[in-house]
């Protein structure tokens, strides 16, 4: 695969190369780094604070700079669709509400990530975002008020 990457263009910067990389996720190194990641990420809490971001090439993109003011975050948001909590699943109501277990949640995982996030640090802002495993894990990378 590194070869494959490299000889596609010969003067590639270190950002292009990851970024290609990235782009070849069903790879075998790609496929075990994401599956052990994953692995990794599930045994530690919700919400972590990062000291760098594990996708440097993606997180500039997205605006992050590695100075001061710049936080990077890793938030875990469950999978799966919303369920209605009602005792034995019955909702004792008419048949059009009697729905349980294929309801959907109105917004998506990436913003619930940047909400959890934002309540635990009310003194920035979200910069942005970026999925980083299978698992609806999302990077937050947050800014100061102070920053542009």
């Amino acid at each position: 695969l590194f070869a494959r990457v490299a000889q596609r263009g010969k003067n590639m910067g270190a950002y292009k190369y990851v970024q290609e990389m990235w782009r070849k996720k069903q790879s075998d190194v790609m496929r075990f780094l994401l599956r052990v990641r994953a692995w990794e990420y599930r045994q530690q809490p919700g919400i972590v604070r990062l000291t760098h971001p594990s996708r440097p090439d993606k997180a500039r993109r997205l605006g992050y700079k590695a100075k001061q003011g710049f936080v990077v975050y890793r938030s875990r948001v469950r999978r799966g669709g919303d369920h209605r909590l009602v005792p034995g699943g019955n909702t004792r109501g008419k048949p059009s509400g009697h729905g349980v277990n294929e309801l959907k949640f109105y917004r998506n995982k990436r913003s619930v990530a940047e909400e959890r996030v934002g309540k635990r640090c009310g003194n920035l802002r979200v910069l942005n975002s970026y999925r980083v495993a299978a698992d609806s894990t999302y990077l937050l990378l947050r800014g100061g008020p102070g920053r542009p």
